[in-house]
């Protein structure tokens, strides 16, 4: 179809790539999304439903549990998925949904009956002119200026390996393992838990004096708290131990020794409390399962185990001989997880001991911090935008014409 059926070419689109952690969203385009919110909303009532966005969930509120759309990568409640997309278009983006296509990534394993649901509820409730569904792994590859690559995406609840070739998955070369973002903030809490360290999240605080390092904190607990949930006070507690994973962790370059942990200088943290905590060697062991899982204490979690490393290399390894060569030589990264301090250079190191010398292997980094957490958006904002794109898009004519089948045939 061409820009004037659907105005693509005269309007710009919107892109969304939901996260079990955030939702981006944003104009194609542009570099970085215009939102990055939590995908986790808190209860509400009869009056107002659901409570979304950064503020609104990090407010107590009386007996509000939190809650997300998203169960394994995919939309799972879909009351919970239009309130999260009514609070982008209106408090975020500012726009009417009527007027801009819409981009949306998906993860590779996206179910034929929940694809069709999104394009029926975002052609329909939404009104939007057009549409179009991209696995987000094709939109990885695309930011980093490749149509063939491995991409190894490791984020809040999963490690994935999604191999792409020419612009398309190969479906049956997907890997996944539950060894991530919080499987780490997991470990964090039972090895604070064993140093008898208490985490009091931010909103119990009224004030702290500062102390030395390793001495009681003094604090004063905050009157009037509302009775909050368990479900809200864990998620509080959560961003303190987020904020402790990528200021203490660190990923070593290689398999260490006790010895050799212990040589290296220490991380002090400060706690909301305002206790300061020196880390040593357990700020590489608590990351080191990610890359070797034996031996860890692992009856937290379920399904296979896999190491980043064995993740990876078993999705090349399904994938047709001749595009292996390819695939090595373009691992790219995506997902918080991999911002760790030393991530790359550990995945590099353990992908050269299981390969040939002869074999090429190239793990892409980005080129920041933003590169890494938005890569999905930036790929999607990228393809939306392309003047070559605009006839993929599924417009509003051709939906009504086919119906949400269509998805199966442009969407692929």
């Amino acid at each position: 179809m061409s820009g004037s059926v659907y105005g693509g070419d005269e309007v710009g689109a919107v892109c969304f790539d939901f996260g079990s952690h955030t939702v981006r969203a944003g104009f194609a385009g542009e570099d970085a999304p215009k939102a990055n919110v939590p995908t986790h909303m808190l209860t509400g009532d009869e009056k107002t439903k659901y409570h979304v966005g950064t503020n609104a969930i990090m407010y107590p509120r009386e007996k509000s549990e939190v809650v997300t759309p998203i169960k394994d990568g995919m939309i799972d409640n879909w009351d919970q998925y239009e309130t999260m997309m009514d609070h982008l278009y209106t408090k975020c983006l500012s726009v009417e949904s009527s007027e801009h296509p819409i981009m949306m990534s998906e993860v590779a394993w996206n179910k034929m009956e929940k694809r069709h649901k999104t394009c029926e509820i975002m052609l329909e409730k939404y009104n939007a002119p057009a549409f179009y569904l991209c696995k987000n792994a094709v939109l990885v590859a695309f930011a980093s200026g490749r149509s063939t690559a491995l991409v190894l995406d490791s984020g809040a609840a999963q490690t994935t390996a999604v191999p792409v070739h020419d612009g398309y998955v190969i479906q049956h070369g997907v890997v996944r393992s539950p060894l991530a973002g919080n499987f780490l903030a997991a470990q964090v809490r039972e090895h604070l838990k064993d140093q008898s360290i208490e985490v009091v999240p931010t909103y119990k605080i009224a004030s702290k004096d500062p102390v030395k390092e390793g001495q009681a904190p003094i604090w004063t607990l905050r009157k009037n708290i509302p009775g909050v949930s368990s479900t809200w006070h864990d998620y509080q507690v959560d961003q303190v131990i987020e904020d402790l994973i990528h200021h203490v962790l660190q990923v070593h370059d290689k398999p260490a020794t006790e010895e050799e942990l212990n040589m290296i200088p220490g991380s002090v943290f400060e706690f909301p409390n305002g206790y300061n905590h020196l880390f040593g060697a357990e700020r590489f062991k608590v990351p080191e399962p990610l890359f070797d899982p034996l031996g860890t204490n692992l009856r937290i979690l379920g399904g296979d185990m896999l190491a980043a490393q064995h993740v990876l290399s078993s999705s090349i390894s399904m994938c047709d001989i001749d595009v292996r060569p390819g695939l090595w030589s373009n691992i790219v990264l995506a997902g918080g997880t991999t911002l760790l301090t030393g991530f790359s250079e550990r995945l590099t190191t353990e992908c050269h001991a299981k390969m040939t010398s002869s074999t090429k292997v190239k793990v892409v980094t980005g080129g920041n911090t933003t590169d890494r957490i938005f890569s999905a958006w930036v790929g999607a904002s990228i393809l939306a935008s392309l003047g070559t794109f605009q006839e993929l898009w599924i417009s509003k004519q051709e939906y009504e014409e086919e119906g949400k089948l269509i998805v199966d045939k442009k969407c692929p």
